[in-house]
């Protein structure tokens, strides 16, 4: 039986880091397991069912990187162009058809065909105006696929049909968010979105129908803050802010701050909870700074895991 292990990924000095690739670690122990070179694997994404990772190439001729997974590092199994340039953040659909790709860079969100044994097959690419961002993919449960643009201002939306691998942008065009906000990540829960908004500093809720029911600051902390991921876990809302270099704690249902504390390092780029434990990739200090829970809070004085410009963190069993 494999260990609990977290994959992480992060930029490489072509991509203006000092990581080395894809970096195996165990759980608990914090035992590096093994390191696969792969150029700018900011993002990490993993199939759902089959023992397979994807990543980002974040670089200006953008690529996605397809990895079996065993004991150990990851096994490269191939790579093709990511659709677009500097992509940031992918996603595979609940059924393990179709993959997305955010393209930072030029804005083109790209989806992938996913064939049975996990490699990627045919593309189609949907770019958009002069000055977009897209931040992030999102399958939702209702089979549109959302993409925050925090160049553009809004989620873009499309429609999925994994029965015919059909991608088409959604009749309804995309949603219009709060001037100036910059959405870049965002999450599901109790039938509302949390959409963190990078520009302004805040946490946004919209309801089914896009109509914003509660905004608040995602960090109490003096000074411009930027905020980066943010997930509902164990009843709490969590949002890394980089610039005060925190972890915040909010209520997902009022937004009211519930506590607010050292991330373990600088630029929380990305984080990812298991085990009780909160695992921040620390951009700017590299290093993953694993947090314990109490409470739900996490606790002061973290272990950290020495890698270099880590961006992301991906946890499984």
């Amino acid at each position: 039986m494999m260990a609990e292990v977290a994959y992480i990924g992060g930029y490489t000095p072509d991509t203006g880091g000092s990581g080395t690739g894809i970096t195996v670690v165990e759980l608990g122990s914090l035992t590096r397991l093994g390191t696969t070179p792969a150029s700018g694997p900011s993002f990490l994404a993993v199939h759902p069912r089959l023992p397979i990772l994807y990543t980002v190439g974040e670089s200006e001729r953008g690529t996605v990187g397809v990895y079996a997974l065993g004991e150990g590092a990851p096994t490269p199994l191939g790579q093709r162009p990511s659709g677009g340039s500097f992509p940031c953040h992918l996603s595979v659909d609940p059924s393990g058809r179709l993959l997305a790709v955010a393209n930072y860079g030029d804005g083109t969100v790209s989806v992938h065909r996913v064939g049975a044994a996990g490699l990627l097959t045919e593309l189609c690419s949907f770019p958009y105006r002069d000055g977009s961002h897209a931040h992030q993919t999102v399958f939702g449960a209702d089979g549109v696929l959302y993409v925050p643009d925090l160049g553009a201002g809004e989620v873009r939306r499309y429609l999925t049909d994994p029965d015919d691998d059909r991608v088409v942008p959604h009749p309804d065009g995309p949603v219009r968010l709060a001037p100036g906000m910059g959405p870049r990540h965002m999450t599901r829960f109790a039938g509302h979105w949390y959409v963190a908004g990078e520009l302004d500093g805040t946490v946004r809720v919209y309801d089914d129908a896009w109509n914003e029911v509660a905004a608040a600051p995602s960090s109490s902390a003096p000074g411009t803050n930027y905020p980066s991921h943010l997930e509902v876990s164990g009843g709490f809302l969590y949002v890394a802010n980089r610039g005060p270099d925190t972890v915040s704690v909010l209520s997902p249902h009022t937004l009211e701050p519930v506590a607010e504390v050292a991330c373990g390092g600088s630029w929380p780029r990305h984080f990812a909870i298991a085990d009780n434990r909160m695992y921040v990739a620390n951009q700017r200090s590299d290093g993953v700074a694993v947090l314990v829970l109490k409470d739900g809070v996490p606790q002061p004085d973290p272990v950290v895991f020495a890698t270099g410009t880590p961006a992301c963190v991906l946890t499984l069993p």
